[in-house]
């Protein structure tokens, strides 16, 4: 028994030595630069303090990134959102903005997702009264445009709005068609 005992000594000695000499000769090595003046990166759209952004949009509507989802056009304000109550770009008039001309605080900038591509011209000339009368500046864009366009200006803490409508047509690539099919395959993978 005890022979047995210094035997089973000695193999545990011996993985301890092999498991501490192994452990020892692993040395760390820098992936990337370390000192001072590090590059970091921050997205924008999973940082909860730049306030609510866009994560994406289809035929039907938006998905904000508080994994909210909005059906239909809507009015996006650096901390809330509104339904809006139109159906295409040319129910857009002063009327259906005069919500945002009695805000306080005052509006920077009214970014306007128009759907599709549209004649930015012609409804430049039909805001352009509103515009002037409120001093808001305002950027006619594709909604494919304005969505990272109210990102970017919210993320540097300006006072806009987004009023955007669904686009019709999406262009999408494989790239985006996989992440789309592998994101609902999580949905329902129960596993």
């Amino acid at each position: 028994m005890n022979t047995l005992l210094k035997q089973t000594s000695l193999q545990n000695l011996g993985g301890l030595i092999r498991r501490t000499l192994t452990k020892s000769t692993i040395s760390h090595t820098p992936r990337g630069y370390e000192g001072e003046g590090k590059t970091t990166m921050h997205i924008m759209n999973r940082d909860n303090e730049f306030g609510l952004m866009i994560d994406g949009f289809s035929q039907v509507g938006f998905r904000l990134n508080n994994h909210m989802t909005i059906l239909g056009p809507m009015v996006l304000f650096p901390r809330s959102v509104l339904a809006w109550n139109i159906s295409d770009i040319f129910d857009v008039n002063e009327d259906s903005l005069c919500l945002l001309g009695v805000l306080e605080p005052k509006i920077d900038i009214l970014v306007l997702g128009t759907g599709d591509k549209t004649d930015s011209n012609k409804i430049y000339s039909m805001l352009h009264g509103f515009s002037r009368k409120h001093n808001i500046c305002l950027e006619v864009l594709p909604t494919e445009a304005a969505c990272p366009t109210f990102n970017f200006l919210n993320a540097e803490g300006r006072n806009v709005v987004g009023a955007m409508l669904p686009p019709q047509n999406i262009n999408y690539s494989d790239d985006d068609h996989l992440r789309t099919k592998l994101r609902y395959e999580k949905l329902f993978d129960k596993r």
